[in-house]
Order: structure tokens, then C-alpha cells, then sequence
């Protein structure tokens, strides 16, 4: 469910109290820990945490008009969402993430970048935090340049780049 809402607070309007209550606690642990540089703004229907254009005037590889994005925070029709651009073709960052996130005890449902949870009892706020803070936007800039690089190099050497490793799609059995 993509909302049309230009603000954040208008967002958080829109929501259903329970979910209301739950973004706002995901969105206060990363502000509480987003490093400096960083923005909040509305993208793609949700909360975007991005590197601005001041900072990184490159912006988004598919789409040079937008900022690059860090982390995305939003409620869809039957679950709510971090969408993890940061640990995108990052193993061990990701890797690091799920096993914190497990070690909590709570319940990890996650695909190639996006974590869902139905009730803000399934998110350990601390996590969060802390793999927020853990990418300064210098350092993120300089993952993403080489990732870049590598993907171009990929291609330029007429490989395709290593695609992320996500849940395998179910196929359905031959009649």
C-alpha cells in the first residue's frame, strides 16, 4: 500500500494507530542514531533515511534525480517494512544484522534487503540502532562507489554482476 503522502507527518497520519505506533518507534531509534548528513523525507510512498544531493551529487544509480537512498521505513497492506538498501550486496553487514536480530529471540522475516514485522513486539530497537549508526555517511558513500565500480567492471568485462542471494522463488510442479 504506497501512500501519497508528501510529508512524513502526513504519512503518519494516514496509518492505522497500531502501526502508527510502531513506525514512529522504528523512526525514533533511527533518528536517535542516524548519523550526520543524513535526511528524512518521503520516497517511493515511504519514509526514506538518504544521502542528500549536497553531500553526494551522483545520487541514486537508477535514478540520478533522487538522493541516494540508505534506509526506507513503511507499512504495507499486510506488514510493515525496513527496506535495508544499506546491507544491499553487503554479506557480512547483513549477515552481522540477522544474526543480532536472532540472537533477541524475536521472530526475523527477511528477503534479499527488507525486513518485515507485523507488530512492533517483533523489532529489536537496539539492533536497529546500532546498524544505523554503524555506516557514517562518508563510509556508506565509499561501499557504494565501490560497489558501483565492481558492478561496472562486471559488466564492462562482459559478466553480469553477482546477484544478492535471496529466498528462492517456488516453482510450481510440471502437470
Amino acid at each position: 500500500m504506497q501512500s501519497s503522502a508528501t510529508t512524513v507527518q502526513e504519512y503518519l497520519k494516514e496509518l492505522p494507530a497500531d502501526r502508527r505506533k510502531a513506525i514512529n518507534a522504528v523512526r525514533g531509534v533511527i533518528l536517535a542514531n542516524l548519523p550526520k548528513g543524513y535526511e528524512e523525507c518521503m520516497s517511493y510512498g515511504m519514509i526514506e533515511y538518504v544521502v542528500p544531493h549536497s553531500i553526494y551529487p551522483k545520487g541514486y544509480q537508477c535514478n540520478p534525480k533522487l538522493p541516494l537512498p540508505f534506509i526506507n521505513l513503511g507499512s504495507q497492506k499486510n506488514h510493515m517494512a525496513l527496506h535495508l538498501m544499506c546491507c544491499y550486496r553487503d554479506p557480512k553487514l547483513k549477515a552481522w544484522f540477522e544474526k543480532a536480530w536472532k540472537d533477541t529471540d524475536r521472530k526475523f522475516d527477511m528477503g534479499g534487503g527488507c525486513v518485515r514485522f507485523k507488530k512492533l513486539e517483533d523489532v529489536p530497537l537496539e539492533v536497529v540502532g546500532q546498524l544505523v549508526a554503524s555506516l557514517p555517511v562518508d563510509v556508506y558513500i565509499r561501499r557504494i562507489e565501490k560497489m558501483f565500480a565492481e558492478i561496472a567492471e562486471a559488466r564492462a568485462a562482459g559478466k553480469t554482476a553477482k546477484p544478492s542471494k535471496t529466498k528462492p522463488t517456488r516453482k510450481k510442479p510440471a502437470k
